[in-house]
């Protein structure tokens, strides 16, 4: 039974961090990822993390140029910028969020009595 609980609360966060990650940066629905499970196209719970990292690494760094190229005057427009910063910020928030429910989950399993 335990097991079956940890893997649930497994399954249930990486597939929240995947969907919600995936569609701030690659613009990719609810329904699309769904297809590509149903399609077997798994993919193991560390890579998902390291990918979701990748993601919000790449919309930091563009954030990051976007900004400097605001501030350089290379033809970037403010409302790019802003754009690129706030994408890169809900990202990040979101990875927050997504981290603590892990965290209080793996506490929960800890916090449990055989």
């Amino acid at each position: 039974m335990m097991a079956s609980a940890v893997n649930a609360m497994t399954s249930a966060v990486s597939d929240a961090l995947t969907v919600a990650l995936s569609s701030i940066s690659t613009g990719v629905t609810p329904e699309t990822a769904s297809s590509a499970e149903a399609t077997g196209a798994a993919m193991p719970f560390s890579g998902m993390v390291k990918d979701a990292v990748k993601n919000l690494n790449a919309l930091e760094d563009q954030a990051s140029g976007a900004v400097n190229g605001l501030l350089e005057g290379t033809g970037v427009d403010v409302h790019e910028a802003m754009i690129a910063t706030q994408k890169a910020d809900m990202s990040f928030e979101l990875a927050l969020a997504v981290r603590s429910k892990a965290v209080a989950a793996y506490q929960q399993v800890m916090g449990m009595q055989f």
